[in-house]
């Protein structure tokens, strides 16, 4: 049994490292291709890399690169990280901002175009897709996805609704810099980023499901199998057709988890009637699995 735990650890840590390396990629990729060829600023710790990079090229006789900056800047946030989170996801947290700096390091840019739109667009798409990408596996980017982590376990709201907020000083930051068509774009980049992360990063969307049942315990125990909730029971409904006693089974699940419910669903009842519906926050205990 150690040893299949050991292997498990071991697998699970190659597709961690193997994420981070990926998300490397796509960050210098959103950095060399779009945002630093069209003047826009990425969100958060990235963002006020940038900043410093701009500031010191223009005002000290030394530049302090966008990936050296990022790196420095997230050591505080790494601390918090270890504190608040978890020392694993910590670990992660290091390798993964390590090979983001690296990656935008040995990336040269290449000027696909300067259009500030289109670098705006597809720099935020590229940079909240990867983000996203390593969350849904465990992982951090490191700056503001520590914060949002931290901050949504206290008031429930979305990493991308937090990131938006931290992000107006980036915002202002890019019209005093470059002027304020460029804030504006930075501001599109920065929403496109958020909802590509929100969408590819699925755990912090919660749904209500509500499961209308002639085989209750069956479907308790497969549901229970393959997730961690807790079900609400209501018994001695009926059917208005036929008249048939029926039970009514509530529960809140991530968006992540739907594919473990409908499979759940398949070998408990397949003709179960099951109706799943978004809600904005849940107030009580929520179960999340530790990162």
């Amino acid at each position: 049994m150690d040893d299949v735990q050991r292997l498990v650890k071991r697998h699970q840590s190659i597709g961690k490292i193997s994420t981070a390396f990926i998300y490397g990629i796509l960050v210098s990729i959103a950095m060399n291709f779009f945002w630093t060829p069209g003047h826009i600023y990425s969100s958060g710790i990235t963002g006020l890399a940038q900043i410093v990079t701009t500031l010191t090229e223009r005002h000290l006789t030394f530049v302090i690169s966008t990936a050296v900056g990022l790196f420095l800047l997230n050591v505080p946030l790494f601390v918090l990280a270890w504190r608040q989170i978890s020392h694993n996801f910590t670990m992660y947290t290091v390798i993964t901002v390590f090979l983001a700096s690296l990656m935008i390091k040995m990336l040269h840019p290449v000027h696909l175009t300067t259009d500030p739109i289109i670098c705006a667009l597809f720099g935020g798409a590229v940079n909240g897709f990867g983000t996203g990408l390593a969350l849904k596996n465990g992982i951090s980017t490191g700056g503001l996805d520590i914060l949002g982590i931290v901050i949504r376990r206290k008031t429930g709201r979305s990493i991308g609704t937090i990131n938006i907020a931290f992000n107006s000083l980036i915002i202002l930051a890019a019209g005093f810099l470059y002027g304020w068509p460029h804030a504006f774009y930075s501001a599109i980049g920065l929403v496109v980023n958020a909802r590509v992360m929100d969408m590819t990063y699925t755990r912090q969307q919660l749904m209500q499901v509500m499961i209308i049942t002639d085989r209750p315990k069956t479907v308790i125990d497969s549901i229970q199998n393959h997730i961690r909730r807790g079900i609400t029971i209501v018994h001695d409904a009926e059917g208005a057709y036929h008249h048939d006693t029926k039970t009514i089974l509530f529960t809140v699940i991530s968006r992540y988890e739907m594919s473990d419910l409908e499979e759940a669903m398949d070998e408990a009842d397949s003709s179960a009637f099951v109706s799943v519906s978004e809600i904005y926050k849940v107030l009580g205990h929520f179960y999340e699995p530790k990162l």
